[in-house]
């Protein structure tokens, strides 16, 4: 089992992660969606694709491109489409 935590609020917590490139990506339904909110960030990644962000709110905290996801990843990596990563420089993982 996977867990992502920040300040003590679990964002992300599964048993069917998809490591890639030593990241986590978790599916959507294992992410708690309640305290995120979109970014205007968005990166390219030659064999991904465009990644789009979100920030995280827990109580008065926020933390801008907390995670990103593919939502329309190129062919070589469709298993994480959709897929929810984080930076591990702003959560907890475990």
């Amino acid at each position: 089992m996977t867990k992502v935590t920040f300040n003590g609020v679990v964002l992300a917590d599964s048993t069917d992660t998809v490591v890639v490139e030593g990241n986590h990506y978790f599916p959507p339904s294992s992410v708690n969606t309640d305290v995120f909110s979109e970014s205007q960030t968005h990166t390219v990644c030659p064999w991904k694709g465009t990644a789009s962000y979100y920030n995280a709110t827990v109580g008065k905290t926020t933390v801008n491109d907390v995670a990103w996801y593919y939502p329309q990843a190129l062919d070589k990596a469709k298993s994480i489409e959709g897929y929810i990563a984080f930076y591990k420089t702003k959560v907890d993982i475990e």
